[in-house]
């Protein structure tokens, strides 16, 4: 009897080694040549003046600083609110939930949640927090809008970070006589931590690439508002998407949508990594 992989098979997985190395490296070119052209058309136009002030048509100038600072507000303030909530939801799902029908139920409902269209958070949050709720056209409306937009995306990873710790880190925390919240929050959470910053990952790539719903609730204001400010009703302001649109789309001037970009990528990748030296602390830290 032969063992060995015949002449015919070692061809097709030849080939499908080729044309999987060649997908991987064609995606991966594409992402460069993105950012590649991004960074090489954004950042000569990235000044000292660009980044600290602010637009104002009686002087003639052009700034984002409003726009950095809303971003960040709208960040900090989504998490705050999604983060508790989602890791408590998928805890209570993974952990305490008996009703395996109910469970199956409420993955479905987040799932199906995670695929609907931006816009039409967009309208939902108009009408429920800034309107129902008066808290008209404002950042907080806008973060209460990407809570609802992100909670599947945390609950979702979450949960199934925690499927993955192994029950015998329970069993032996509850046979050495600890409760099951103790168990939880010593034993799994700290095995679950590179899931739920994959979560946190994704939602603030999300929260900071969003600009379709921000329109309807947070608005188009460029003014400059302090951290109290930010988290009170009627106090609108526009994040950098938001800004990015309306330089390309309504006022054509690219040169500054596309420095608004490099500034979008660059902050990005200095809150995911921030978000990674995080986790590592934190395991490093639970593991002495």
């Amino acid at each position: 009897m032969n063992n060995g992989i015949s002449a015919n098979r070692k061809i097709k997985i030849t080939i499908l080694n080729i044309l999987m190395y060649l997908s991987a490296g064609l995606i991966c070119l594409m992402l460069l040549g993105i950012i590649g052209y991004i960074l090489v058309r954004g950042i000569p136009n990235i000044s000292f003046g660009l980044l600290s002030s602010k637009p104002s048509l009686i002087n003639d100038t052009i700034g984002i600083l409003p726009n950095i600072l809303n971003t960040l507000y709208i960040i900090l303030i989504t998490l705050i609110i999604v983060l508790p909530i989602g890791v408590g939801a998928a805890v209570y799902l993974n952990e305490y939930a008996k009703n395996k029908k109910i469970v199956k139920a409420i993955e479905l409902a987040t799932e199906t949640l995670s695929g609907i269209p931006s816009i039409i958070y967009g309208l939902v949050g108009m009408l429920i927090f800034v309107q129902f709720f008066s808290l008209g056209t404002s950042l907080i409306a806008g973060a209460l809008t990407l809570v609802i937009m992100t909670l599947p995306t945390i609950i979702r990873t979450t949960q199934e970070s925690l499927k993955t710790v192994p029950n015998g880190y329970r069993e032996g925390s509850l046979a050495l006589g600890a409760g099951k919240w103790y168990m939880i929050r010593t034993a799994v959470l700290p095995s679950a931590i590179d899931g739920i910053v994959t979560g946190c990952i994704l939602s603030i790539g999300r929260i900071v690439g969003e600009s379709a719903a921000l329109l309807f609730t947070a608005g188009m204001a460029n003014e400059i508002l302090g951290i109290y400010e930010s988290v009170m009703p009627q106090k609108a302001g526009s994040t950098l998407t938001v800004a990015l649109y309306m330089y390309a789309k309504e006022r054509g001037e690219f040169d500054i949508a596309f420095s608004i970009a490099a500034i979008l990528l660059i902050l990005t990748f200095i809150i995911n990594l921030s978000a990674k030296f995080t986790a590592t602390a934190l395991k490093k830290r639970k593991e002495k």
